[in-house]
């Protein structure tokens, strides 16, 4: 299994339009500021994540998957 990509990134108004599109086809919204700032800092859109972010972004998806009912 490949590390989780950044498919989009945005600040102000651009974030809240990704968010917005994202709801919009049922994918599920969790803000998590400082993992969000690093990530839009450090990683381009279409790069994996990197490694020091894994444990981070495994709780995140730990929870999206408890919200939908499959964890």
């Amino acid at each position: 299994m490949s590390a989780p990509r950044v498919i989009a990134k945005g600040a102000g108004i651009i974030a809240e339009k990704i968010k917005e599109i994202a709801m919009e086809h049922g994918i599920a919204v969790v803000e998590n500021k400082p993992v969000a700032q690093s990530l839009y800092r450090l990683v381009d859109v279409g790069e994996d994540i990197p490694a020091n972010f894994y444990r981070a972004v495994a709780e995140i998806l730990a929870y999206v998957y408890k919200l939908k009912g499959k964890g």
